[in-house]
């Protein structure tokens, strides 16, 4: 069966499983829509946690990230599998035991005010619409390769989609699709990089094989140093990201950022007690693992794999641009690779040389996508890349959308507004509420800022300056009062935009390159998208002499934040 049948028959059949499960499980109350009613169980809600943290920025932008910047790109991989650890642990359990529906109900309630609340949204749209459109450039990419369509036209098909799903399952529905996707997406990324190691090392675990030798005997790391470095490029194994403190603080805003993000935290919400929670936590780290561990090996793969195919060092002459094989071809179609003839040879010259490097544009994020047809694998594994790639795209895209409508409907309508809306008011409200953020998020997707990973640590670095601080004194100071959290989210996601919009311009322009040369106005050298760590420790400075100042809290919350921290064996 040919690749184009093979490819409409994988995807046709998941999105078959994804609509048939929107319908079995489609949302008929508050409860069931914000949280599944509550009842998941621990394995199924690791699962869905897993799906829902691995976006399109972790299963295909990450490793396009390590595979063109080596150790600089594997700040994102340290970030977020330790960012999930500090969720896990720090806060995840004490924010199910409160029992709250979404993140600004519990900061309205340990603050004993609505103000905190609607800051608490505030912050939460803007770190989750940033998100959502980092996760569109995914959906954009992933659409276009597979459907043979424009990237446009593939952003359309993703969007609508996630929409019918999504807006009609609630939580409940989004949950148990994320089960689906989980599957799908692990097989996706695996099965691939067990044929890739086995071909490349004959060691069929990709974690093992990136250590391995091959068969001329010289190591994969080292083949691949020699390689990148005789076309011109920095070494593959010692290229560092701008500076040391620059990385520490991009690896700290990525790991707190994950600590604060809401639509993974809601996920907590919907199993039965806290045991539970943390028994979901630790399957969401096996899951997650699978994937993560896995990453460094298709990366440094599939960028030995490009480099020998398209140009070929040990050769006598470069590939001819006539000859170039059918995933060139196919890729070209989407945009999202170019050749240029520059010197009118019709050889493809692929260096680290701007004068002289005629692939104008090897988008990062194909990377994984295209992984498997460039080592030539059987039209089933690319098959199954497909479907992978399109549930990674949906999955956490349907998570921050829902964390959205919530925070709007629940949050800001019930909550502060029209406390005595009906529930069929609050649901409706809240489909209209994901519907405006597709939208929203789609025309971003049209004009990306970024690589979805470079979109999404933006994403990260809010809800680290804003959420997460936030969160962490509502848990473990009873001294912290309204006033100072108040001043503290604003003053941390100030701080944190003002950085960005300064030294990038509008947030939502095409920025510069991942590894780009350090602007000597950066504060302490520290780039933008990894600002977020210092928004954070501006916003617990800013709250702590705030609170100084200012009314001790009422005895009722403090008895609050006892209990919360009183450890719970069910």
């Amino acid at each position: 069966m040919d690749l184009q049948t093979l490819t409409f028959l994988f995807v046709g059949v998941t999105f078959a499983v994804y609509i048939g499960i929107a319908f079995w499980a489609r949302a008929g109350s508050t409860s069931e829509f914000y949280v599944a009613g509550g009842g998941i169980h621990p394995v199924a809600n690791g699962m869905a946690t897993a799906a829902d943290w691995m976006s399109a920025a972790s299963f295909i932008s990450m490793a396009g990230l390590i595979a063109f910047y080596g150790y600089g790109g594997s700040v994102f991989l340290m970030g977020w599998t330790g960012g999930y650890v500090l969720l896990a642990m720090l806060l995840a359990p004490y924010l199910r035991k409160h029992g709250s529906f979404t993140v600004p109900e519990f900061i309205s309630d340990r603050y004993y005010s609505k103000t905190a609340r609607v800051v608490a949204v505030i912050c939460l749209i803007i770190a989750s619409v940033t998100y959502v459109i980092g996760q569109m450039k995914g959906i954009g990419v992933a659409f276009s390769r597979f459907l043979e369509v424009d990237y446009e036209t593939g952003l359309v098909s993703g969007m609508v989609i996630v929409a019918f799903y999504a807006v009609m399952g609630g939580m409940k529905g989004i949950t148990y699709t994320q089960i689906a996707q989980y599957v799908i997406m692990i097989f996706a990324y695996t099965i691939p990089a067990v044929f890739i190691s086995l071909h490349l090392t004959g060691n069929p675990i990709p974690q093992l094989g990136l250590g391995s030798t091959m068969a001329d005997g010289t190591y994969l790391l080292d083949k691949l140093d020699q390689v990148v470095a005789q076309l011109g490029f920095a070494e593959y194994t010692t290229q560092a990201r701008l500076s040391a403190t620059n990385m520490f603080v991009y690896t700290l805003s990525l790991m707190i950022g994950t600590a604060g993000l809401p639509h993974v935290i809601m996920r907590f919400f919907t199993v039965k007690s806290v045991k539970a929670a943390r028994e979901s936590a630790g399957w969401a780290l096996i899951f997650i693992a699978l994937l993560y561990t896995t990453a460094p090996a298709v990366a440094g793969m599939a960028r030995l794999n490009l480099m020998t195919t398209i140009d070929q060092p040990n050769a006598e002459q470069n590939l001819a641009y006539a000859d170039r094989p059918s995933w060139f071809k196919n890729w070209e179609k989407t945009g999202l690779l170019k050749f240029e003839d520059k010197n009118n040879d019709g050889l493809i010259s692929y260096t680290g040389d701007k004068k002289t490097n005629e692939m104008v544009k090897v988008d990062r994020d194909i990377m994984v996508l295209a992984n498997p047809e460039i080592a030539g694998l059987p039209n089933w594994v690319i098959a199954i890349v497909a479907a992978g790639g399109l549930a990674a795209a949906l999955s956490t895209a349907a998570g921050l959308l829902l964390a959205i409508a919530s925070s709007i409907s629940h949050d800001l309508l019930k909550g502060v507004w029209k406390p005595n809306i009906s529930e069929r008011e609050e649901l409706r409200y809240s489909r209209l509420s994901m519907i405006g953020a597709i939208l929203i998020a789609g025309y971003y997707g049209f004009n990306p800022p970024d690589f979805a990973a470079g979109t999404v640590a933006l994403a990260f670095g809010l809800a680290a300056s804003s959420l997460f601080p936030v969160l962490m004194m509502g848990i473990f100071s009873k001294k912290m009062n309204k006033e100072g959290a108040i001043a503290g989210m604003l003053s941390g996601i100030g701080v944190t935009l003002l950085y960005v919009f300064q030294h990038k311009g509008i947030m939502f322009v095409q920025s510069t390159s991942f590894l780009g040369d350090m602007d000597p106005n950066w504060f302490l050298g520290i780039e933008p998208n990894a600002f977020g760590a210092i928004g954070a420790l501006v916003n617990f400075a800013v709250a702590f002499i705030v609170m100084s100042r200012t009314a001790k809290i009422p005895a009722n919350v403090e008895r609050m934040i006892e209990n919360i921290r009183v450890p719970a064996s069910s």
